[in-house]
C-alpha cells in the first residue's frame, strides 16, 4: 500500500481545520447578514411603532383644535351677538380665545360663508370662504378638522406674519427630486371648522380656526420627546420627526451639520416617488439630509383625499450597525479559540485509531460501491474490535432493513403530521380558554365597579329629563345622556353575562326544534324581509343534552350576525346532520355576505372584538356564544374567504354533557 506523503493524523487535523475554517467563514458571512438584518428589521419594526405614536400626537393636536372650535361655536353669547349684529363684541371674545388657545387664526363667517369677523386681522372682512372645502363640509356636517394647504392670498388676509412663516427658499438637498420651483409661499395648516347653530338648529354661520405648521416645531419636538426621550449616540440625537409640505421640510428636528433645523430641505427622490406620487407608506433605510436613518414615511392627505405632505419618523442607523460589528467581532474571537482547542484535542486522540481506521475506510469503500457482503477482519478485542464486529453485523442487516426503514419512514412522517395538527388545534383551544378566563375576571371587576354609578346616572338623568321642558335647549342633551347611559348599561350587562355566565339547565333536546324556534323569533323582523332562508335539517337526529334557552341565544346571535353581514339582502342556509369526525351533531349557518378576513377569524371570539361600526355592537355576542358552547362540551368553527360569505359550524356532542368547569 502506498502511503501519502502526509500522515493520516496530519490529514485528519488539516481536514478538521479546513472544515472549521470554511464553516467559520460561512457562519461569519451568513451570521453577519442575519444579525444585521435582524437588528435592522427590529429597528424598522420599532420605527413603525414610532410612526403610529407620531400620528397619535399629530391627530391629538388636530382633535384639540377641533374641540376648541366646537366649544367656541356652541357658546350662547356668540349666538346672541350674531343675531344682534354685535360684531365688535364677537371680535373681542374670539381674539381672547385665539390667544388663550394659541391658535394662529380664528375667523367667523355668516351662513353664506362670507367673513364677518377676522379676529387676527379685523380690517379684512367680506371675503367669500364658501368655496373652502372644510367650511363647506362644516355647513352640512356640523364640525370637522383636517390638514389643509393654505395659499398665499389667504395667509395675507390673516396677516403678513403668517405669510412670512410660510415662505421658504428651497435649500439644495442631496438625492432630492428635481422641481421647477425654488420657493414655497403657501402654508400647511391644521384647520377645524364648526357650524354655529341656535337652539332651533338654524345655521347662523361657520367658525373656523387653525395652527400653521410651517416653522411650528411643537408636534415634531413632542414626538421626539415622547418616543425617543432625547436619546443620543456619539453626541448625535438618534430619533427625529418631520412634517413635510409636499416634499419640503416645514417642521423638523433633523439637524444640519451646523446644528440648525433642516427646514427648507427636501425629501429624497425615492421617497418622493413612493409616498407623494404612489400614495404608499415607505419603510426602509433612507438618507436624511446628511446621514442614514431607519425611517418610516406616510402621506398626509387633505379633506379631499389628495396627498399634500408627509409625516416622517426615523432613528439613526449607525448604532445598529455598530452593535452588529461588535457581535461579529466577538464571534470571530470565540471561533478562533475553538479552532485552537479542537486542533489540540485531535492531535492527542487520533493516534490509537489511525491504523484500524484504514481498514474500516477500505471496507466502507467497498460497501459504498454496493458490496454489502464485505466483512471487516476482527483483530482485537478492544473498542475498535467491537466496532469492527458491529460494522460486520450492520452490513449484514443493512440490506434487509433498507426497505423496512423506508416503509417505516413514510408511516412515521404521516403520523407526525397528524399528531402535529392535533397538538396545534389543542394549543389554540387552550390559549383561547386562558384568554377568555382572564378577560372574564377583568370584565367582572369592571362591570361591578361601574354598574352602580351608571344606574345612578340613568335615574337622575331621567328625573332631569322629566323636569325639563321639551323646548329647552338642554332637553336634547339630556335625551342623549339617557340614551348613551342606557347603552352603557347594556354593555355592562353583556360584560356580566360574559364574566359570570349562567350554568346551563340540562335537558334532552331536539336540536332541529331549537333551530326552528330561533328562526321563528327573528325571521319576522324587518332586516329579514329580503333574506332568503334555506333549511336542510336532517331528520331523525339523536337528541342531545343541553340548555335550550342558551343554545337558542347562540343560534339567534349567529343568524343576526349573518343578516348584518349580508346587509339584510342575501341567502342564509341552515344545515344539520351527524358529524363525520365523531359522535356529535353539526349545525351550519352559511351566508352570502362580505365574508371575514383571515386575520379577523383568529380574534373573532375575543371579547370586545368587532368589525362593526362604532356604536353598532359591543363585541361580546360571539365571546358569550363561545363560552356557552364550551360549557356544552362543543366547539364553534368558522370558515370564510373575504367577499365570499362565511360559515359558522356548531358541533355538539350526542352523549350526555356535563359542565366543563
Amino acid at each position: 500500500m502506498k502511503f501519502p506523503s502526509l500522515s493520516l493524523r496530519t490529514k485528519i487535523i488539516l481536514s478538521f481545520l479546513v472544515i472549521i475554517l470554511i464553516g467559520g467563514l460561512l457562519s461569519l458571512y451568513f451570521g453577519s447578514r442575519l444579525i444585521k438584518n435582524t437588528l435592522i428589521s427590529q429597528a424598522q419594526t420599532k420605527v413603525n411603532h414610532d410612526l403610529a405614536s407620531a400620528w397619535m400626537v399629530y391627530n391629538e393636536k388636530l382633535n384639540a383644535i377641533k374641540a376648541i372650535i366646537s366649544l367656541s361655536a356652541a357658546g350662547e353669547s356668540l349666538h346672541d351677538n350674531i343675531k344682534r349684529g354685535n360684531l365688535e363684541f364677537i371680535c373681542r371674545d374670539l381674539t381672547r380665545a385665539r390667544r388663550e388657545y394659541g391658535l394662529d387664526i380664528l375667523t367667523l363667517t355668516d351662513r353664506s360663508g362670507t367673513v364677518i369677523v377676522r379676529c387676527r386681522n379685523p380690517e379684512v372682512v367680506g371675503d367669500d370662504q364658501s368655496g373652502d372645502a372644510i367650511i363647506k363640509w362644516a355647513m352640512t356636517v356640523g364640525e370637522l378638522a383636517h390638514t389643509q394647504i393654505v395659499p398665499l392670498a389667504e395667509l395675507l388676509k390673516e396677516g403678513e406674519d403668517l405669510a412670512e412663516k410660510a415662505y421658504f427658499e428651497f435649500i439644495p438637498t442631496p438625492k432630492a427630486a428635481e422641481r421647477p420651483e425654488d420657493i414655497e409661499t403657501s402654508g400647511m395648516m391644521l384647520k377645524a371648522a364648526a357650524a354655529v347653530v341656535d337652539a332651533s338648529d338654524t345655521l347662523l354661520g361657520v367658525l373656523y380656526g387653525g395652527i400653521l405648521l410651517n416653522r411650528n416645531y411643537d408636534i415634531v419636538d413632542r414626538v421626539k420627546e415622547t418616543v425617543y426621550k432625547g436619546e443620543k449616540y456619539q453626541g448625535i440625537e438618534t430619533g427625529t420627526a418631520t412634517i413635510f409640505q409636499h416634499d419640503l421640510r416645514i417642521s423638523t428636528n433633523v439637524r444640519n451639520i451646523d446644528g440648525t433645523r433642516a427646514i427648507g430641505t427636501r425629501v429624497s427622490k425615492e421617497v418622493n416617488t413612493a409616498v407623494l406620487k404612489g400614495g404608499k407608506s415607505w419603510n426602509d433605510r433612507a438618507f436624511v439630509v446628511n446621514d442614514w436613518y431607519i425611517t418610516a414615511y406616510e402621506p398626509i392627505r387633505d379633506i379631499e383625499d389628495a396627498i399634500i405632505g408627509i409625516l416622517y419618523v426615523g432613528t439613526l442607523e449607525q448604532p445598529f450597525l455598530d452593535i452588529a460589528s461588535r457581535v461579529m467581532a466577538t464571534f470571530v474571537v470565540i471561533a478562533s479559540l475553538c479552532a485552537v482547542l479542537v486542533t489540540v484535542i485531535l492531535y492527542f486522540s487520533t493516534g490509537r485509531i489511525i491504523h484500524p481506521l484504514w481498514k474500516m475506510v477500505e471496507a466502507t469503500r467497498k460497501i459504498s460501491r454496493g458490496d454489502l457482503s464485505h466483512q471487516v477482519e476482527v483483530t482485537s478485542r478492544d473498542e475498535i474490535g467491537y466496532l469492527a464486529a458491529s460494522f460486520n453485523k450492520m452490513t449484514a442487516d443493512l440490506g434487509a432493513a433498507n426497505m423496512e426503514l423506508l416503509d417505516w419512514g413514510k408511516t412515521l412522517e404521516k403520523k407526525v403530521e397528524e399528531r402535529t395538527r392535533e397538538l396545534t388545534k389543542m394549543q389554540a383551544s387552550l390559549i383561547q380558554s386562558e384568554k377568555l378566563a382572564s378577560l372574564g375576571k377583568l370584565s367582572a371587576g369592571v362591570a361591578h365597579e361601574i354598574n352602580n354609578p351608571l344606574g345612578a346616572i340613568l335615574i337622575y338623568s331621567h328625573l332631569l329629563l322629566e323636569d325639563t321642558p321639551k323646548d329647552s335647549p338642554r332637553y336634547s342633551n339630556l335625551k342623549k345622556i339617557v340614551k348613551e347611559t342606557s347603552r352603557c348599561k347594556d354593555i355592562v350587562k353583556g360584560l356580566l353575562e360574559f364574566a359570570r355566565p349562567k350554568d346551563p339547565e340540562m335537558s334532552h333536546l331536539d336540536i332541529n326544534s331549537i333551530v326552528e324556534q330561533s328562526l321563528y323569533i327573528i325571521e319576522a323582523q324587518a332586516m329579514f324581509q329580503n333574506v332568503v332562508i334555506e333549511k336542510h335539517l336532517a331528520q331523525d337526529l339523536p337528541r342531545i343534552v343541553g340548555d335550550g334557552a342558551q343554545l337558542q341565544q347562540v343560534f339567534m346571535n349567529i343568524i343576526l350576525n349573518a343578516a348584518e353581514a349580508m346587509d339584510n339582502d342575501g341567502t342564509l342556509t341552515l344545515r344539520s346532520g351527524l358529524s363525520g369526525g365523531g359522535p356529535s351533531i353539526d349545525i351550519q349557518f352559511s351566508d352570502t355576505g362580505h365574508g371575514i378576513q383571515e386575520e379577523d377569524i383568529k380574534r373573532l371570539f375575543e371579547p370586545f372584538f368587532t368589525t362593526k361600526e362604532v356604536g353598532k355592537g359591543t363585541g361580546l355576542g360571539l365571546a358569550i356564544s363561545y363560552s356557552i358552547i364550551r360549557k356544552h362540551q362543543g366547539t364553534i368553527e368558522v370558515s370564510s374567504q373575504g367577499g365570499e360569505g362565511a360559515t359558522f359550524t356548531v358541533k355538539l356532542p350526542i352523549e350526555k354533557t356535563t359542565d366543563d368547569e
